[in-house]
């Protein structure tokens, strides 16, 4: 088959894979039984909203909660309170939210039961200063860890032992049994991860934590060096007796999506490849390695024989080399693709599912063999603008952003390779 229109093609392998990790489907699999007590909903993240509304249409019996969405990311619901909060940097709603989820299991007994919706994006949104730090240190922390280049599974170790709520601690909070259905953004499905656990511990330790800020540089207030240095900072172990009866599910994920990609790519007469569900590191040395990749295709029909779509997904991350520039980890990596490709017949779309990149207003970008030329053309300087960490500014004046509004999910990076 000929694809004519390479980007209509593209952005409907998105939103098949989008389309995959709609809650609905996976919260119908996975509802646990009407408890004698109450039912109580809690949540965070990107998609915790819809995750909400998903759950009240088939919940039948009496239920209230409530769940903390991002700004701009909630919608209507009958019985869940819906809180919007700030994100990827937490602010005072956020923190506000984090009280009102502890308020809400306040009192529950071993009778009641605690459903807990939980997705990418929940670490920002639940900030959760111990005693001695403040929400500033941890708008801070947040921010350091954003422009440090680590994979957010270490981000989050170090973040679910600087906080009274992450690390199955608002789990921990209750006497009622917590059944906690998630949506993973995170490479390897490692529940605990999705949104630093708030309902599901892990085993990561204090010392882990003070390992990754000593590694990866990090300049932390001494009041969260102290507290890290501390018995305080442990968190609770899954085999802690307080976890008893407790259940995770995973409700969706990126192989899932990337697999419902695939298959839309294969009934339209292209062969699909998936690379990995679980690519973390540097966005721009990611999209160098999908490049050649894709180069050694069209070039010489190997490793895979044209037409063809390389898929992946996980979650790369970006290094701050300067200030002021916009974008986020896909248009980083598109960008540095576009350099790679240049002048090859190779067309790719690199965007997150949850309809955000970064803190912009897209959820990613197109690139092509022309896209370095236009820029050019444009008096722009590709090489610079992506040194200055701002693809956003590049492919706006291009009009190659790709631009989704929020899709009420998080399975974190789709990105997508067609060669002809």
């Amino acid at each position: 088959m000929v694809v004519s229109s390479p980007r209509t093609f593209l952005t409907s392998l998105f939103h098949a894979a989008v389309g995959a990790a709609d809650p609905l489907s996976g919260i119908k699999a996975h509802l646990p039984a009407k408890p004698k007590g109450r039912t109580v909903v809690i949540g965070a993240g990107k998609g915790a909203a819809q995750m909400a509304r998903a759950l009240e249409s088939v919940w039948d019996a009496a239920l209230d909660g409530v769940v903390v969405t991002r700004y701009g990311y909630g919608c209507e619901t009958q019985k869940i309170d819906i809180i919007e909060a700030a994100h990827p940097v937490p602010d005072a709603a956020g923190l506000s939210a984090s009280k009102r989820l502890v308020e809400a299991l306040k009192d529950l007994t071993a009778d009641d039961l605690v459903i807990a919706l939980i997705c990418g994006g929940g670490s920002a949104l639940l900030p959760a200063p111990p005693e001695g730090l403040t929400l500033e240190g941890e708008i801070a922390l947040n921010e350091m860890l954003l422009a440090s280049g680590a994979p957010i599974s270490a981000m989050n170790v170090v973040r679910k032992h600087l906080s009274t709520i992450k690390g199955g601690r608002l789990a921990a909070a209750t006497k009622a049994r917590v059944v906690s259905l998630i949506v993973s953004d995170i490479p390897g499905d490692n529940p605990a991860h999705v949104a630093s656990g708030p309902t599901v511990p892990d085993r990561s330790t204090r010392y882990e934590a003070i390992e990754i800020v000593r590694q990866y540089g990090l300049q932390l207030p001494k009041a969260a060096l102290d507290h890290l240095g501390s018995p305080a900072a442990d968190a609770p172990f899954p085999d802690d007796p307080i976890f008893g009866g407790h259940e995770h599910h995973i409700i969706a994920s990126a192989g899932v999506s990337l697999e419902a990609a695939a298959q839309l790519a294969k009934s339209n007469g292209i062969t699909p490849v998936i690379l990995s569900d679980s690519i973390e590191g540097e966005s721009r040395d990611a999209a160098l390695v999908h490049a050649a990749i894709a180069r050694e295709v069209l070039g010489r029909n190997r490793p895979f024989e044209k037409p063809v779509v390389i898929l992946s997904g996980g979650e790369t991350t970006v290094t701050l080399r300067a200030k002021g520039g916009r974008g986020g980890r896909n248009g980083e990596f598109a960008l540095a693709a576009a350099l790679a490709i240049d002048g090859h017949d190779i067309h790719l779309l690199a965007a997150d599912t949850d309809g955000i990149d970064g803190s912009q207003d897209n959820a990613g970008a197109f690139a092509d063999g022309t896209t370095v030329r236009r820029l050019r053309e444009g008096g722009l300087d590709p090489r610079r603008l992506l040194d200055g960490n701002d693809s956003y500014s590049a492919f706006q004046a291009i009009g190659d952003l790709f631009e989704t509004g929020p899709t009420g999910t998080n399975v974190n990076d789709f990105r997508a390779f067609l060669i002809r």
